[in-house]
């Protein structure tokens, strides 16, 4: 699908803002078996893109405090979700790494999703679905813009 076939060629971007929000919410709401805190599965998440990161990197990145960080990687250890290691180039230094258990909660919400987003993409016209698919490189490189990876 080219941009011929929309009537509005220019981005509006506090309707992109919109929408995404509504999306976020959406896909953050639909049903799962293992019910977790969505602080909790961000860290996890965060850990299956960037680990091993250190506490204060991962504070940083999830926008919380320190304390919060660590009570929330004490829990997610305690669980066999994650785990602290000294780093091997400063043994001062200690990294969060995601465990293979943790690894499988993210791979077994993202099937979970994708089961569940799937039911409501069979309500959308075939048009609908094309722009859609026109549109995911798009999202994918403004989520990689928005995560810090530049061109």
């Amino acid at each position: 699908m080219t941009i011929e076939n929309f009537p509005n060629h220019e981005l509006d971007v506090a309707e992109l803002a919109m929408a995404l929000e509504q999306m976020t919410r959406f896909m953050i709401r639909l049903p799962s078996v293992d019910k977790m805190s969505f602080t909790s599965l961000s860290v996890l998440h965060t850990l299956t893109l960037k680990s091993p990161l250190r506490l204060t990197e991962l504070a940083a990145t999830e926008q919380v405090t320190q304390s919060a960080i660590t009570q929330l990687v004490t829990r997610l250890e305690r669980d066999g979700l994650a785990e602290r290691r000294a780093d091997p180039k400063d043994g001062r230094v200690v990294q969060v790494h995601i465990t293979p258990e943790g690894a499988k909660v993210i791979e077994s919400r993202r099937d979970e999703r994708i089961a569940g987003l799937g039911r409501y993409v069979d309500g959308l016209s075939l048009e609908q679905q094309q722009s859609i698919a026109a549109a995911i490189p798009a999202l994918q490189r403004l989520a990689e813009l928005g995560n810090g990876k530049q061109p």
